[in-house]
């Protein structure tokens, strides 16, 4: 069986949310949604996620699934919502539980707050094979953005790559992020590329040139042919110079405070305080 992919791009955050199933009435898998945050009023709104809502509702799905390839630093997880409104279990990688720990440090988080990853419903280990519905699926585990990022693959044909690589005009993810590794990342793209030509890989976002539309759709033959950064023919050693001049460049993302805090929470609120409001931290000078 082929899966059917559904994209829902967020122009806010340039995020894509990949909703995969087997056809109209089947299991469904959510990869990466989206929590709308206004960062100037602190308020959360759910537009994003309501429009996959309604997807999976017209075509009468089952949510089994509400995946993460990793803690974002660029938008807030609806995964909450979405399990409220449609079930389904939160998951991503392992290695997640080393994320938390370095940033329940960086945000001075309760003592309460768990290292083990248990906010999430499972726990992905590289090569776990797992099923959507009648569809067969698979972790790979690519970090170098961060350490726990993870790649879905579907059918072995339908990848869905978070951060690891971008459109081939656009082409890598920073690697100056705690954890973040340029070696690593080169690793981990190779384990991509070295697919079958034809292997359809899905960005997690896209940062388009002024010249075109926002995409998000590739192949390992048009990444490996025209991506700015990875095309056949770079040398490691290439990479991780060109990586590490480009990343010194880069303003860190402008929900990154807000979004980690929520993401390594897998999606949720911070507790309520004794007035009954919930709060984020700014950390000052210290990312």
């Amino acid at each position: 069986m082929d899966a059917k992919v559904q994209s829902f791009f967020d122009p806010a955050t340039s995020t894509v949310t990949y909703v995969i199933h087997g056809g109209r009435g089947s299991q469904c898998a959510i990869v990466d949604s989206v929590l709308d945050y206004d960062f100037r009023s602190g308020h959360t709104s759910t537009t994003s996620a309501d429009a996959v809502i309604a997807y999976v509702r017209a075509e009468q799905l089952s949510v089994q699934w509400l995946l993460e390839t990793h803690a974002h630093a660029d938008h807030l997880s609806a995964a909450p919502y979405l399990q409220q409104q449609l079930g389904g279990v939160i998951a991503i990688g392992e290695d997640i539980r080393g994320v938390q720990g370095v940033f329940k440090k960086i945000f001075n988080l309760e003592p309460e707050f768990c290292l083990d990853g248990s906010q999430f419903g499972h726990l992905f280990k590289d090569g776990e094979r797992f099923r959507i519905g009648e569809l067969n699926a698979r972790v790979l585990h690519v970090p170098g953005h961060t350490p726990a990022d993870m790649a879905y693959v579907v059918e072995e044909k339908h990848v869905f790559v978070g951060d690891t690589l971008f459109m081939p005009d656009v082409g890598s993810a920073r690697c100056d992020f705690p954890g973040g590794n340029a070696h690593t990342l080169y690793h981990s793209t190779r384990k991509l590329l070295d697919m079958p030509d034809d292997t359809i890989l899905y960005m997690c976002h896209d940062y388009p040139p002024v010249a075109r539309e926002a995409s998000w759709i590739t192949t390992v033959a048009e990444q490996r042919a025209r991506n700015i950064h990875l095309h056949d023919g770079i040398s490691e050693d290439e990479f991780v110079a060109m990586r590490t001049a480009r990343d010194a460049t880069l303003a860190m993302p402008n929900l990154i405070l807000p979004a980690i805090q929520i993401n390594i929470r897998a999606g949720h609120l911070p507790p309520s305080e004794d007035n009954g409001t919930r709060y984020l931290k700014i950390p000052l000078n210290a990312l």
